[in-house]
This record gives C-alpha cells, sequence and structure tokens, in this order.
C-alpha cells in the first residue's frame, strides 16, 4: 500500500471549497427555495442550531476529504480531467446509489434527490481536481 502524507492546505482547500459551494447551492440565488418547499422546512426551522449544524457539516467535509484524497492518491492521479472523474465515479458508485432510496422506498420528491446529488457530486469532482493537482 502507497504511503499516503496529507498536505494540510490542500485538505483546507478541498474543504472549504465544498463549504463554499454548499452556501452558494443552498442559497436564495440557486435552490434554497425549492428546498425549502420539498421538505417543508421553515426559514426559521432552518436557522435553529445553525451553528452545530455547520460544525457538523464541516466534519463531515473533512471526512469526504480524507477519503477523497486516499481515492486520488491510491490511483496515482495527477490532473484535473482524472481527479473529476474519480469525483464522478466515488459520487456514481456510493452517494447516487446510497441516496436513490430516499425516492424509490421513502417517496421524496425526485427534485430533491438531484438538489443534494448535484450538490455532492459538483463537489467531488471539484474537490478531485484540488486533491489530483495540489494533494
Amino acid at each position: 500500500m502507497p504511503e499516503i502524507t496529507f498536505r494540510l492546505l490542500v485538505v483546507l482547500g478541498a474543504v472549504l471549497s465544498r463549504m463554499a459551494l454548499g452556501g452558494l447551492w443552498y442559497s436564495p440565488v440557486l435552490f434554497l427555495k425549492p428546498w425549502m418547499r420539498m421538505t417543508g422546512i421553515t426559514a426559521e426551522q432552518m436557522k435553529q442550531g445553525m451553528g452545530k449544524k455547520i460544525a457538523f457539516d464541516v466534519l463531515a467535509s473533512i471526512l469526504m476529504v480524507f477519503a477523497m484524497y486516499h481515492t486520488i492518491r491510491f490511483a496515482n492521479v495527477t490532473s484535473v480531467p482524472w481527479g473529476m472523474a474519480l469525483g464522478f465515479l466515488n459520487w456514481l458508485g456510493f452517494i447516487a446509489v446510497a441516496t436513490v432510496s430516499s425516492v424509490t422506498y421513502e417517496r421524496r420528491p425526485a427534485g430533491l434527490f438531484w438538489i443534494h446529488n448535484g450538490y455532492n457530486l459538483i463537489s467531488l469532482m471539484i474537490m478531485g481536481a484540488i486533491i489530483a493537482v495540489w494533494g
């Protein structure tokens, strides 16, 4: 197994890219209103405990970057297109497959699936590119 060393600035950059994308993705500019409509969550409910929610999201993003870092280093990927391709494959094989049941079994709107999964897909592809080039 190859030895993997982590570059803190790369990890932070990948985490920050996910957090920044999330801030934009779930903003009124993009998908906040449809997300609120499909989930039934009000603005007041959303704001409750926002600090804890963001802290949990940062921790989850760190774990996601950790996994992507390993995937990219094991594959010896060093280019943007291949980093993005690995991000896509991780999304398709793990996230999309694991969350499709929210539509099929839980009868949640397909639009909600695409909002969440679009965010995760783009996040993983950006993180893949960052890690591939600078990791």
